[in-house]
């Protein structure tokens, strides 16, 4: 029900019974990961321009608190990415540049690494000057934020307006700059 009809209701009695008749095993096991995963796809279906981004309540390696809402009002770019992507570091030059032109106008970016060393990471950001809040949890493809919001390929940006509506997807060199621009003018 669940991978096949895109019924989350079902797929929740399904994944609930499976877990009560064979508990320890492989199935049993593999059953929450499952129903989360039908959840992000349905959720990534969701992520268009115009819609909300889902808000999350998260701590960023720091230990800080990290959440959309602590953004409001600013343009904020959600970026899944990791330091072992090849594209995500190809783009990077061009995410720095928007970065550094328009952050004092309001424009903000949250990392939310799918790496699975958090010193990998902590080293790659420092070293490329990456100002921002990441979320990293270690796990991977199976990081949080991602199995919530269904990103199946990196790297996997979100555009958000002052009000956390989608302006903007998978945004890459110029383009990201452009409706960085165009964001902000409009506040």
């Amino acid at each position: 029900y669940l991978q096949v009809f895109d019924d989350l209701e079902k797929g929740a009695v399904l994944v609930k019974q499976v877990k009560a008749d064979f508990p320890g095993s492989k199935p049993a096991q593999a059953a929450d990961d499952v129903f989360a995963k039908a959840q992000g796809k349905r959720m990534q279906r969701s992520l268009v321009e115009g819609a909300k981004f889902p808000d999350f309540e998260e701590k960023d390696v720091t230990g800080k608190p990290l959440s959309i809402a602590n953004y409001r009002g600013k343009v904020v770019l959600i970026d899944f990415w990791a330091t072992w992507c090849g594209p995500c570091v190809g783009e990077l030059p061009n995410v720095l540049r928007a970065y550094e032109k328009y952050h004092t106008e309001g424009f903000e970016i949250i990392g939310i690494s799918l790496d699975r060393e958090e010193t990998t990471l902590n080293s790659f950001t420092k070293k490329r000057n990456m100002p921002w809040q990441q979320f990293f949890d270690g796990k991977f493809w199976e990081n949080k934020l991602a199995v919530r919001y269904g990103i199946q390929s990196i790297p996997a940006t979100f555009l958000l307006d002052g009000e956390g509506k989608i302006i903007g997807k998978d945004l890459r060199g110029e383009d990201l700059a452009t409706a960085v621009a165009k964001a902000l003018a409009k506040k």
